[in-house]
């Protein structure tokens, strides 16, 4: 028997299917529809535009309130199994991410994250860094609740010195106080901030602890030793997962917008979005729509989806089976791109740029055959002096092909790093070969065993701070580097 939420999705659906097909004549339901709108006072635009705004608007809104999502569970949500700490303080973590964190996709095990979401309604947030010794990497990226990463501290970005840094809101116009190395502006009032701390092996985690320990964040008026500013108003955050998220996404897409101005670029489809109901400038709520015009929002929103998925796979530049290019940046990197932002988000939220971290990625062979761990077992050789170029460490990340998360495994690893190469063995040829594969390759090779699940296989590979010198894997999918072909194991 069907659940009644099974139910009324098909009978959604399938109305939408007769809505499009409509007659054309007084008896034609595209009419009656919009006929029924009108009489309750809803005034909203006809059943085809509204699906094709609904289109646009979930690519554009997917990243925004995906990000809503992360940051409920994050920083709202103290009941949640992922929650870090209130607004404006930073939480450090003191172990890599393993399959238990489950609150955004593709999760970085290379370095212990310290992750702090601001609240900029009141005031600017004032970020320190320790010094921080070169020979480790660290990196302090700022994304804002439009996905855009609005700048950096750290090894590449800004040295490995101590400092003091400001973050500000879209609305803040106050000076720049001394003492302030640099201003981050964020373009919306709530903010992430992700430090990431380079450890070289389990037992280097106290040393991480100690940087961590530097990391500090504070009100600009408590830097300035003054009075704070009035309080920011209380808001009563809508709770969030990943199945309201679905079902309501558009409830939560125009929350979110009221605490992000809109940039010149973002205008026509805000304008668009009004006129069904959602963001600032709306006229009537989106939940009093009819049931006609929800259900080809449906619709809408699957082909949308279909829209992202389609880029994810087609833009960038397929090497060897990996697909490499630049999908994270700045507003002006994107300019207005939505199904690019979509893409980025939904192939790995809260990537960075390319001149912080390139992301070759695969699920497939170079023959485009899928990677399933249930049935065939797969080597990854980098040939001898062709690891990959990085200025500061490289990785190979293992994740469920479905899910995008981590996954248990006997031996809790969930990647292979640059800094585990001393305990690894080498060819006699000198090149490096990984070993793919859900069972243990035995004893002798399990230095180099990256376990995988028993079904799909998604590997993404990470290059932090990619040299720019040759060989390079800059400019994204068309440098000298190549990432090499994955093989089945012979």
């Amino acid at each position: 028997m069907k659940s009644l939420k099974s139910v009324s999705l098909f009978v959604l659906v399938g109305a939408a299917g007769v809505l499009l097909v409509g007659c054309g004549d007084k008896n034609d339901p595209i009419a009656k529809a919009d006929k029924a709108d009108a009489k309750a006072g809803v005034a909203a635009p006809g059943i085809e535009e509204t699906k094709a705004i609904a289109e646009a608007g979930f690519v554009y809104g997917l990243p925004i309130v995906m990000n809503y999502a992360a940051m409920y569970e994050f920083s709202v949500d103290k009941e949640s199994s992922q929650y870090k700490g209130p607004f404006n303080t930073i939480t450090n973590e003191s172990h890599v991410a393993t399959y238990k964190d489950t609150a955004v996709v593709t999760p970085n095990s290379d370095t212990p994250y310290s992750l702090l979401w601001t609240d900029l309604r009141a005031e600017p947030i004032v970020i320190s860094v320790p010094a921080v010794e070169k020979s480790r990497y660290y990196s302090v990226q700022f994304v804002d609740g439009n996905t855009f990463n609005y700048g950096y501290i750290g090894s590449r970005a800004t040295g490995n010195e101590a400092g003091d840094y400001m973050v500000v809101g879209p609305e803040w116009k106050g000076e720049t106080p001394p003492g302030i190395k640099k201003v981050f502006g964020s373009s919306t009032q709530f903010s992430l901030v992700i430090f990431r701390t380079q450890l070289f092996n389990a037992d280097d985690m106290p040393n991480v602890v100690k940087v961590q320990s530097g990391y500090k964040a504070q009100p600009l008026s408590a830097y300035l030793k003054k009075p704070a500013p009035a309080a920011a108003a209380k808001i009563d955050f809508p709770k969030a997962n990943a199945e309201l998220v679905k079902k309501n996404f558009f409830e939560y897409l125009d929350f979110a917008l009221q605490f992000a101005p809109a940039g010149p670029e973002e205008k026509e489809i805000r304008a668009k979005l009004a006129k069904i109901g959602i963001g600032p400038g709306k006229t009537f709520n989106f939940k009093d729509l009819s049931l006609e015009h929800k259900a080809v929002v449906l619709v809408a929103m699957k082909e949308g989806e279909d829209k992202v998925e389609k880029y994810l796979n087609d833009s960038m530049k397929h090497i060897n089976g990996w697909k490499v290019g630049a999908m994270f940046g700045n507003r002006a990197f994107f300019n207005g791109d939505w199904v690019k932002r979509a893409a980025a988000a939904k192939g790995g939220i809260y990537g960075n740029d390319a001149a912080e971290a390139m992301y070759p990625i695969t699920k497939t062979l170079a023959d485009g055959k899928e990677l399933d761990g249930a049935a065939t077992n797969y080597t990854l050789t980098f040939a001898a002096d062709q690891l990959p170029p990085v200025n500061a460490f490289w990785s190979v990340t293992m994740y469920d092909g479905k899910t995008q998360l981590l996954i248990e495994n006997p031996i809790g690893r969930y990647l292979i790093n640059s800094p585990m190469l001393p305990q690894m063995k080498k060819n006699a040829d000198g090149s490096l070969t990984l070993h793919i594969q859900n069972a243990s390759p035995g004893k002798d090779k399990e230095s180099n065993w990256l376990p995988a699940p028993k079904g799909p296989i998604y590997l993404v590979m990470r290059l932090y701070w990619p040299r720019t010198e040759a060989p390079s894997i800059l400019p994204p999918g068309e440098g000298t580097w190549k990432p090499p072909a994955i093989k089945v194991a012979s």
